[in-house]
C-alpha cells in the first residue's frame, strides 16, 4: 500500500506532467505540512514562507531543499533523507537573490521548467490553486490525524468554559482559549470571543475588553500537523431567552441542511444555495447576506468557501466547517464526508445539541450550554 507521502507525490507527479513542468517547488508552511504528513518547516509564523523547501520532480524524486542554518535540525527532527534527499547551502547565498532558490531546484532536475506554490520569483509561476485541489481528499492516515485533532479541539474548549466565570473579559477568555489549545499541541490561527451584545453586533468578534454578563460565544480554528478545525461555542448564564434560543435554532436548521447537502459533486454555488434556501425555510432570508458561511477545510482555515459563483465541488473524504449565523447566535462544528455521510470531529463533551431531521437521517448541531 502506497504511503501518505507517496499518494501525494502522485498527484503532485499528475498534475506537473498536465502542465508541462519539470517540477514543483513548496515552500508554504501550509504546503510542507501537506507532503510532509504533518512536519513544520515554520520558524516565522507571521510569513506563509517556510524555512525550506520541498521539491517534487515529474519523475517522483523528493528533494529537501534548505540552508546550512536549518538542514541539520530538518534532518534529525523534522523529516528523514530516505523520503526527502537534502540538497544544503549556504544561508548567505540563499539572500542573494530570490531567484536562488529556483535555480537551486531547476539545477537539481537537470534544466526545465518548475513552479511554486507562493510567489518566490517572476521567473516561476505561482500555482497556488492547482495544488489545493490536490489537498482536497484526505488520505487515511490524515483523516486519523483530523479525528484527533478535532476531538482534542472539542475537549479543549469544554475545559475552557468549565474555568471561565462571568464578569471576566473576551480578552481574558480569548487567552484561556489558546492556553487550553496549547496544551495539547494546538496553535489557534484564529480566536474569536464576544460577550452579550457583541454577539449580534459583529460576525468577527476579535476580543475586547469588555466583560462577559449573560452571554458569551467562543470560537477557535485549532491547527496541529498542518491540519486546521474550526468549532464554536455558545454560553448562557441561567435560562437562555426564548428569543435566542429560537435563532439558534433556525441557525442550526440552517446547519444541518449544509451537512445534509455535503455530497460528493455537490457545487459550492449549490450548496449556497440550499443555506439561502434554509434561512428563508427558517424565516431569516436576509442573514445569508450578513455572513459567509463556510466551506472546505484542511490546511487552511478555509479551502475555499461556498458563494452564488462557486464551481468547486464536493469530494470524497473531503473535510468541511460550516459557519451560518443569525444575529446573536451560530452554528459551527468540523465535519468530515467519509462513505457519502458526514461525521462530526470536534462535539465536545457533555454539550447540548439541536438535533434537526432531514431526508430520514438526524444531524446533531452544537446548542447553547446554560451554567
Amino acid at each position: 500500500m502506497a504511503s501518505e507521502t507517496e499518494i501525494k507525490t502522485e498527484r503532485l507527479m499528475r498534475l506537473a506532467e498536465s502542465e508541462g513542468l519539470a517540477g514543483i517547488l513548496l515552500n508554504g508552511q501550509h504546503n510542507f505540512a501537506w507532503i510532509t504528513g504533518g512536519a513544520s518547516n515554520g520558524i516565522d509564523q507571521t510569513r506563509d514562507n517556510g524555512a525550506a523547501s520541498v521539491l517534487v520532480a515529474k519523475d517522483g524524486r523528493r528533494i529537501l531543499l534548505a540552508n546550512n542554518i536549518e538542514m541539520p535540525r530538518l534532518l534529525s527532527e523534522v523529516v528523514s533523507a530516505s523520503e526527502f534527499v537534502p540538497i544544503e547551502f549556504p544561508w548567505q547565498d540563499e539572500k542573494s537573490s530570490s531567484r536562488f532558490l529556483i535555480s537551486q531546484a531547476i539545477g537539481a532536475l537537470g534544466g526545465g521548467q518548475i513552479a511554486t506554490d507562493i510567489p518566490l520569483d517572476a521567473s516561476a509561476p505561482a500555482i497556488e490553486g492547482m495544488i489545493t485541489k490536490c489537498r482536497y481528499s484526505l488520505t487515511a492516515d490524515e483523516i486519523i490525524r483530523f479525528k484527533e485533532l478535532g476531538r482534542d479541539a472539542g475537549q479543549a474548549m469544554r475545559k475552557v468554559i468549565d474555568q471561565i466565570k462571568p464578569g471576566e473579559t473576551e480578552i481574558g477568555i480569548g487567552l484561556a482559549i489558546r492556553l487550553e489549545l496549547g496544551k495539547a499541541n494546538i496553535t489557534s490561527p484564529v480566536v474569536l470571543v464576544a460577550a452579550d451584545d457583541r454577539i449580534s453586533r459583529y460576525r468577527h468578534p476579535v476580543p475586547s475588553d469588555k466583560k462577559w454578563e449573560k452571554t458569551v460565544m467562543l470560537v477557535a480554528c485549532a491547527r496541529r500537523g498542518g491540519l486546521t478545525v474550526s468549532l464554536s461555542r455558545i454560553v448562557s448564564v441561567g435560562t437562555t431567552t426564548r428569543d435566542l434560543c429560537e435563532r439558534t435554532n433556525a441557525t442550526a436548521f440552517v446547519n444541518a441542511s449544509l451537512w445534509n447537502a455535503t455530497r460528493e459533486g455537490t457545487s459550492g454555488r449549490d450548496l449556497y444555495q440550499v443555506a439561502a434556501n434554509a434561512y428563508a425555510e427558517a424565516e431569516f432570508p436576509d442573514e445569508i447576506n450578513k455572513h459567509h458561511q463556510g466551506g472546505a477545510v484542511g490546511y487552511r482555515t478555509r479551502e475555499w468557501v461556498a458563494h452564488p459563483e462557486c464551481n468547486e465541488t464536493v469530494q470524497p473524504d473531503q473535510a468541511f466547517a460550516w459557519n451560518p449565523s443569525i444575529a446573536g447566535t451560530k452554528v459551527e462544528e468540523t465535519v468530515i464526508l467519509e462513505n457519502g455521510f458526514v461525521e462530526t470531529i470536534t462535539t465536545s463533551p457533555d454539550f447540548p445539541s439541536i438535533v434537526h431531521e432531514i431526508d430520514g437521517i438526524e444531524y446533531s448541531s452544537p446548542g447553547i450550554l446554560e451554567i
